[in-house]
């Protein structure tokens, strides 16, 4: 079974439920060129981290983000409670556990991090 983790909890996969001719599965080596001229089309995109130390998932969301994608944005594989905060600043919508990731790192560890739009270091400065 597939949980979904958004900023109130864990909820249930719905991605199934998606158009799948409006969908994608990318790696996070996708080049963003081979996209942007079908971007208005697609609803939803996800993208897999191999591994929890490559950073590469993160820059590929925003600068779908940059280039204009509304659409919906899930983050999928090796991923930490610890980079909810950035994967939600960079533009993922949400992010996609196995069930042995959410028995490693239960609900209160990802809620712990939902407030990801408090505390960031660009608020306090101009403060």
């Amino acid at each position: 079974m597939t949980i979904i983790v958004t900023d109130t909890g864990f909820t249930v996969d719905d991605w199934e439920g998606q158009n799948r001719p409006q969908t994608l599965d990318i790696s996070i080596d996708h080049a963003l060129a081979d996209l942007t001229a079908i971007l208005n089309r697609i609803k939803a995109i996800r993208i897999t981290f191999p591994d929890f130390t490559d950073g590469r998932g993160l820059g590929l969301a925003r600068r779908l983000r940059d280039a204009g994608y509304t659409g919906r944005l899930r983050a999928v594989g090796d991923i930490l409670p610890d980079q909810y905060t950035m994967l939600r600043r960079v533009g993922f919508d949400e992010v996609e556990l196995t069930d042995k990731q959410a028995n490693a790192y239960p609900q209160e560890r990802w809620l712990a991090r939902s407030h990801w739009q408090q505390h960031d270091y660009q608020t306090r400065l101009r403060c």
